[in-house]
């Protein structure tokens, strides 16, 4: 089977970013990065004889290999990483190939193991045994079919913030949608009814089959290609967006008439040094913080209008 390998070349700065860019579309990732290559080698093996071949690398530049399957589209995976790395003003070459393998593309998931977020929330591969999820709802995913697994700090904080104001009735939106495990979780913890919506043909195929393997289908979940002032219409209670600092500046101009009097809007996927710059759009679009929340240098707001 021919399996499409992209490798981003970034410079050592912005190799976290840009892995965690690589990692909401496939949850694993292989990292070139040689910037202490003695001091690794000699820590992890505790030899100081490194290959010539080794010692010429670059040290300023780091490679990242991400695989896609065959059931899915090169072009529209290096769409997505050009627009979010690009967002994220993060310099960056793109190359593919094309690579064979017959057993590595399944041998991460061992790694993978069920997740609990949250007080009420369990996510469940859907190739490991159900595991006791108590009272926690459970949502069964299937990460390499995702831009986004929930393993993520982006996602994860996204998900806690959002579990307060899921309950019995809630309309939620899901913006910039990915995988749809924000909307297919909050179906899950009691909402009525989620729209997800994305530019991406990928996302929206994705987030559909994933709420199908929830048991959500229209017209209670509905997802929708496309910019958000185009396809959605209503007011919702709760809007969750998960994605770049320039796209969140960018919504913060656009949710206000989506959302219900009183409701939420829940900002993720913010890298810390871009916080004043979020936060200004937020004052200028009438927008209040009523919570941060911080992990690893990602951030979530969770706001209300003036």
């Amino acid at each position: 089977m021919d399996w499409t390998e992209i490798i981003i070349t970034v410079s050592h700065r912005d190799i976290e970013k840009a892995a965690a860019i690589a990692q909401v579309l496939v949850p694993g990732v292989y990292i070139e990065d040689y910037s202490n290559l003695e001091q690794e080698a000699w820590e992890i093996a505790g030899i100081d004889l490194i290959d010539e071949e080794l010692l010429q690398k670059d040290r300023t530049k780091c490679l990242i290999h991400l695989y896609i399957s065959p059931e899915e589209n090169p072009t529209e995976a290096t769409a997505f990483l050009t627009e979010r790395l690009t967002a994220e003003k993060i310099a960056f070459d793109l190359q593919t190939a094309v690579c064979r393998n017959e057993d590595w593309e399944n041998n991460w998931k061992q790694y993978f193991k069920p997740i609990p977020v949250g007080k009420r929330l369990l996510i469940q591969p859907v190739w490991k045994e159900a595991a006791d999820a108590g009272d926690r709802a459970v949502l069964n995913i299937e990460p390499g079919l995702a831009f986004g697994s929930g393993t993520h700090e982006t996602t994860r904080l996204c998900l806690e913030a959002l579990e307060p104001y899921i309950r019995p009735g809630v309309e939620m939106l899901d913006v910039g949608c990915g995988s749809g495990i924000l909307s297919v979780a909050s179906l899950l913890l009691g909402a009525r009814h989620a729209v997800g919506v994305d530019i991406d043909a990928l996302a929206v195929k994705t987030a559909k089959e994933n709420g199908e393997l929830n048991g959500f289908t229209a017209p209670q979940y509905e997802v929708f290609r496309g910019s958000l002032t185009e396809q959605v219409s209503g007011q919702f209670d709760v809007i969750a967006a998960n994605i770049v600092a320039d796209i969140i500046i960018l919504f913060s101009s656009q949710v206000g008439p989506f959302l219900k009097p009183g409701g939420v809007f829940i900002a993720s996927g913010i890298i810390a040094p871009r916080e004043p710059e979020v936060l200004a759009a937020f004052e200028q679009n009438g927008f209040a913080v009523i919570a941060r929340h911080e992990k690893n240098g990602w951030l979530c707001f969770e706001c209300k209008t003036k």
